[in-house]
């Protein structure tokens, strides 16, 4: 099964909101923060996901997320949770949630936003709507 996540931010920083949208239209989740960034709404999307159900593939927008997850935590782990150039890895927090969820067979796909997807349209909706009632 594919969840579809976002987030968004009205501004960054600022209010935002994320979402998940299950492929079989079992479950839409969704909620936002009163101040946050948009690469946090983005992780909590998937963290919320991966919490109803490990074992699906992700489908996100954001290769902050994909690559993060992917590429990059094992370097970060390695270095005890500093970038490259020796900073405190940004959204450690959410990293090390996301790390403790993931499971072998969780699988990633990356899909351009914006560009008519009709899952990833709807995750996106969903999280706007969720930033803009955190704003109000």
């Amino acid at each position: 099964m594919k969840v579809y996540t976002d987030g968004s931010c009205l501004g960054n920083p600022g209010p935002g909101g994320w979402a998940a949208v299950f492929s079989d239209d079992s479950l839409k989740l969704c909620g936002g923060d009163g101040y946050t960034t948009n690469n946090r709404m983005e992780m909590t999307a998937v963290i919320r996901a991966l919490e109803r159900n490990p074992h699906v593939t992700i489908v996100t927008d954001s290769k902050y997320v994909k690559d993060g997850i992917q590429k990059w935590i094992h370097g970060w782990k390695k270095n005890d949770w500093k970038t490259s150039v020796g900073k405190p890895v940004k959204n450690q927090d959410l990293w090390k949630r996301l790390d403790d969820l993931v499971q072998c067979n969780t699988m990633w796909e990356w899909v351009r936003g914006h560009t008519g997807d009709e899952g990833n349209e709807c995750a996106d909706s969903l999280a706007r709507k969720c930033a803009g009632l955190v704003r109000a």
